[in-house]
């Protein structure tokens, strides 16, 4: 399948978190397209790479130790060989994580429809079934404890990451939930579903009842459809102007991002994009914007990567919104996807994207109109200057 997709994997996000302030390290979000290949190596790959086995042999027979198993160090190995590139961009998933970032992109994953929070006293994971999902179904009530998923038992260890993953699964399969109810523990059978994980949260301001607030979460293939919902109810409530919050979005899908963008712009394009031997490309604006001529603010910040930047860098080259916060990422790389046999996958940095007006955003970012720093005093007292200047913006025009 062919599919130009620009894709944000938050758990490398979360990985290299410690080596800047609010940074993306590894992957801030990709430009690319979905493949399915299978390639053989040629004669002189084959005889190139028998270096490789006369070492691993050499390890197999004599390593005082364990060795991995083949899967383990293939993995192992297609990792080290992407760690020459120096390009923090181009790497190997695995399976798992794999089926977690197509899952987020597609807006959906296949679960059991509950709420799941560790109790911090006891290390207990309680359940809160959602309103007619598949754990509601089956008879799982609000604060079941959950102690296993199919026979694996949990501990005060295992964190919550751990059981999201055992809970989910491909659609239409079932799982087995081990929970205690009033002291008596009982298996549980839900069959996983289609989950819906809405990407855009709105509300019209109580302080500034003209101002429509839009949060956009992450670029997936739901976003435009949330956002024309979310346009349409903010504008019947009365919004006049509007701020669009891409604060710690690190990016998506980029169709969704040239959608998004041609919510906000009658004409001209999004981005533009620089490909090897291939010469520049350009994605137009598409019509059926909802809000072309409502003000606008933009906030972002250094979490802001990959699909926000392409938004924020075609509003603000068209001076058609203005930019509040601090400087995002600079994340405008771009990546082949290519879904290997195993359901695993590699992303290969191909091209470079640009702004409108050809301006860089690869380790540069955007630099807001009006800058707004969040001290760590905010954040610790729940104040959030960046959307009191953008209210004071929208309300006083300066």
């Amino acid at each position: 399948m062919h599919q130009q997709i620009l894709t944000l994997l938050r758990i490398s996000f979360i990985t290299v978190m410690a080596t800047f302030i609010f940074s993306l390290g590894a992957v801030g979000g990709y430009l690319g397209r979905d493949y399915i290949i299978n390639n053989r190596p040629n004669n002189d790959q084959a005889k190139n790479f028998a270096l490789y086995w006369e070492a691993w042999n050499h390890v197999k027979q004599q390593f005082y130790g364990d060795i991995p198993s083949d899967k383990i160090a293939t993995y192992g190995a297609i990792k080290g060989t992407m760690a020459t590139l120096n390009d923090p961009y181009t790497m190997f998933i695995e399976p798992e994580p794999a089926a977690q970032e197509k899952a987020h992109l597609e807006g959906q994953f296949g679960g059991i429809g509950a709420y799941l929070r560790k109790d911090d006293a006891s290390g207990q994971v309680l359940l809160d079934p959602m309103p007619g999902q598949p754990a509601d179904q089956a008879g799982i009530k609000k604060d079941d404890v959950l102690l296993a998923v199919d026979q694996k038992a949990l501990t005060k260890t295992t964190s919550l990451d751990e059981v999201v993953n055992l809970v989910r699964g491909q659609i239409g399969t079932k799982v087995v939930l081990t929970i205690e109810r009033d002291g008596k523990s009982l298996e549980v059978t839900v069959t996983r579903a289609a989950i819906e994980k809405p990407s855009v949260q709105w509300r019209i301001l109580e302080e500034a009842p003209s101002i429509g607030y839009i949060q956009l979460n992450s670029f997936t293939e739901r976003s435009n459809r949330e956002l024309n919902k979310a346009f349409d109810d903010l504008a019947e409530k009365g919004a006049k102007s509007y701020i669009f919050d891409l604060r710690g979005n690190g990016g998506g899908l980029l169709e969704s991002a040239v959608d998004v963008g041609s919510q906000f712009l009658e004409k001209g394009i999004i981005l533009r994009e620089d490909r090897k031997n291939e010469g520049e490309k350009t994605y137009d604006v598409r019509n059926g914007g909802k809000a072309l001529t409502e003000p606008l603010v933009l906030l972002i910040d250094g979490g802001t990567a990959s699909a926000s930047e392409i938004v924020g860098g075609a509003l603000q080259d068209y001076k058609r919104a203005t930019l509040i916060g601090q400087k995002s990422f600079g994340k405008g790389s771009v990546q082949l996807i290519y879904d290997l046999a195993d359901k695993s996958r590699i992303h290969v940095t191909v091209a470079k994207w640009f702004t409108p007006n050809g301006n860089k955003i690869d380790g540069i970012g955007l630099k807001p109109d009006i800058e707004v720093p969040i001290t760590e005093d905010d954040r610790k007292n729940n104040r959030d200057p960046q959307l009191a200047r953008a209210i004071s913006f929208l309300q006083d025009g300066k």
